[in-house]
């Protein structure tokens, strides 16, 4: 069985995904966002976007865990949930396009989402009116059909609550309790689709304290510039991650 491993992930390989999940987890740790942005699209092209989206599932919401206590008791549970009914139709929809989509459509799929999130992000554009039913719904239908493909729902729930007249105490267990339980229903939607297996969590147990070692170094990190440095900063780094992970520069890397 780790002979098979090892010769589907050569150690050339699973450097590299270490070294993107490290810098993933920095991106997260001192800002908060970007860790997906960053690694799914240089994991996709290192190995393949079916391994890189379960990969990240997995190290994820292990590192994550010790959140979802305190997001449970302080998130609104009505919002929480509006945004779930809509990732119950996105995520199967996400996750068989993952499935199925050919390797090199799904490689120019995150890296067009990608771009278009930062984007979005550099606009600093926010929803500004109160939550509503319908909207809520469809945000978190498209942040599920995102975190299906690609591990990306973040951006579109961000941009939903964030401008919104939400008091930002609310608005960050809001998004721990909503990535902690879309991450279940991801997590049966890959486990039925048979993308989470035994071979993406003895990856996840070699990468995944590189990205948990990114997180605790960018924690510490925060503070030491200004946010706006940081932001920056990692703007950067999703941009250089889309660029460098374009199926258009493979010939040049051969």
């Amino acid at each position: 069985m780790f002979n098979s491993f090892f010769v589907a992930h050569p150690p050339l390989q699973i450097i590299l995904l270490f070294a993107a999940a490290l810098v993933g987890g920095l991106a997260r740790g001192f800002s908060g966002f970007g860790g997906a942005l960053i690694f799914v699209p240089i994991a996709s092209r290192l190995a393949a976007p079916q391994i890189a989206a379960p990969l990240l599932l997995v190290i994820d919401g292990i590192t994550t865990l010790g959140m979802l206590p305190d997001g449970w008791r302080r998130a609104n549970k009505r919002d929480v949930g509006t945004l779930l009914i809509g990732a119950l139709a996105g995520v199967p929809v996400g996750t068989a396009l993952l499935r199925y989509a050919p390797t090199l459509t799904l490689r120019w799929i995150i890296c067009s989402i990608v771009i278009v999130l930062l984007i979005l992000l550099i606009s600093g554009w926010r929803y500004s009116g109160k939550p509503k039913a319908p909207l809520g719904i469809a945000t978190g239908a498209v942040a599920g059909v995102f975190g299906g493909v690609a591990q990306l729902s973040g951006p579109p729930v961000v941009a939903y609550w964030l401008g919104g007249a939400i008091p930002a105490s609310n608005v960050r267990a809001n998004l721990v309790l909503y990535f902690a339980l879309s991450t279940i229903i991801t997590t049966t939607s890959y486990l039925w689709s048979g993308l989470l297996n035994l071979d993406i969590l003895l990856l996840a147990a070699i990468v995944g304290p590189g990205y948990g070692l990114g997180l605790f170094a960018g924690a510490r990190l925060f503070g030491v510039a200004s946010e706006a440095t940081f932001r920056r900063i990692c703007f950067c780094l999703i941009a250089m991650a889309a660029v460098i992970s374009l199926p258009l520069l493979d010939n040049f890397a051969r």
